[in-house]
């Protein structure tokens, strides 16, 4: 008989496949206390030249410096000044407010798309106070906190959200995906994988050039599961790349649970076993631990011991964009049993504890915030909004694609701007 024949794997077992699904769904009670939330404090902290292999058991763990009495405690506490801790405390009441007043704009229908960062404004704030200005991001749509950090002109990004006349990207770009070469905010793209490898050949150039500055890669925990992913991972490890690698596992990839990109198998900071990098799990809600964790990543990199990839452990509070409807696909109170809390609220209850800040000064922060924020809007507003926007420099869509303008493409321009004049 054929060892094709069916009848001799009759008493096999029929094959299946397992799919991953969300442990809780809409009109259930979520249940996180099958997380293991170690204590804070509790993750040792290797030296920045210590074997990648060292590193290991972090990738499991979770790094954590504020504990439940809100002081900082641990090898990671990174004793930052009250006034860096005050200023990372108002970037991220900024980040927050500028985004609910920028997604009340889109619901008013002042411009097409927008997303929100809640809940994760720690992770920007504090990884951008722990690099260095010159240094380069390549990040993903949920670090406009990275531009706030470094002081960058909040109309410029409303201008962009608006395509309007103040748009240096002159409306080439989604509202959201903000760029500027000087701030070091690399184009952002919508297929998040790409950003890896981009960071990675950035700073291999930085290395080959003998330079001094390190690049920071951004993606969330879905765009692990694109070969990009990958491919960046084996030039980092190969070539031993100046780079800092940042999986945001907010748990939700749009509408998909994390466990479709593999998290139901491992960690998203393991896969630096694999490549044989250094790697750090990290409690992206506790501001003082992704500072501690970035700047530790960072000095590696500088000082030529190679590549670190970071997994921040965080909550998507709010939907994926304005697009989007979570209550579809998850519990409409989860945001509020995630165990690790609300990134603001543990700084600055941190900021009180060790008699930094008070009640009264966070309200008058948040006033001063607001109003920051709603003068801002008001001077993008006077460029224009979107649904203002009519044919006027209509003819510039064929500008920044050639050096030198094709005959048949100059055919066009023209008559463009002959319908315009028309």
């Amino acid at each position: 008989m054929s060892d094709k024949d069916p009848s001799l794997r009759r008493n096999a077992p029929k094959l299946a496949l397992h799919v991953p699904e969300p442990p809780f769904r809409p009109g259930d009670a979520p249940d996180f206390s099958s997380l293991k939330i170690p204590a804070a404090g509790s993750a040792p902290r290797p030296d920045i030249a210590a074997p990648a292999a060292e590193t290991h058991p972090l990738t499991t763990q979770l790094v954590r410096v504020l504990g439940d009495d809100s002081k900082a405690v641990g090898a990671w506490d990174p004793k930052l000044d009250p006034e860096t801790l005050r200023k990372m405390l108002r970037d991220m009441i900024t980040v927050r407010i500028f985004d609910d007043r920028m997604y009340r704009a889109q619901r008013q229908g002042k411009t097409s798309f927008y997303m929100k960062c809640t809940g994760e404004e720690a992770i920007a704030i504090a990884a951008q106070t722990a690099l260095d200005r010159e240094d380069m991001h390549f990040p993903t749509y949920r670090q406009q906190g990275l531009l706030v950090a470094r002081g960058y002109p909040l109309t410029e990004m409303m201008n962009q959200i608006y395509s309007n006349r103040g748009d240096k990207l002159r409306g080439r770009q989604l509202p959201i995906m903000y760029s500027d070469k000087k701030f070091g905010f690399f184009s952002i793209s919508g297929n998040l994988g790409t950003q890896f490898p981009q960071a990675v050949g950035w700073a291999m150039g930085a290395a080959i050039k003998g330079d001094s500055r390190i690049a920071m890669g951004w993606i969330g925990d879905g765009a692990t599961a694109e070969g990009d992913f990958h491919s960046a991972l084996t030039f980092a490890a190969v070539y031993n790349v100046p780079v800092v690698l940042a999986v945001v596992n907010n748990q939700w990839a749009i509408s998909s649970f994390s466990g479709i990109a593999g998290a139901e198998r491992a960690t998203f900071a393991q896969r630096a076993v694999g490549y044989g990098i250094a790697g750090l799990r990290v409690d992206g809600n506790d501001a003082l631990a992704v500072y501690a964790a970035t700047k530790w990543a960072s000095e590696r990199a500088r000082s030529n011991q190679g590549p670190t990839l970071i997994e921040f452990f965080t909550y998507r509070a709010e939907g994926h964009s304005t697009s989007d409807d979570p209550s579809g696909y998850r519990p409409t109170n989860e945001a509020k049993s995630w165990p690790l809390g609300d990134p603001i609220e543990r700084l600055k209850a941190h900021l009180i504890a060790i008699g930094e800040w008070d009640d009264e000064r966070h309200a008058a922060a948040n006033a001063e915030a607001d109003a920051t924020v709603r003068a801002a809007q008001k001077e993008s507003e006077k460029l224009g909004i979107l649904p203002e926007q009519g044919k006027n420099g209509v003819e510039t869509m064929f500008d920044d694609v050639y050096a030198e303008v094709p005959w048949h493409i100059a055919e066009q321009r023209e008559q463009a701007l002959s319908e315009g004049r028309d």
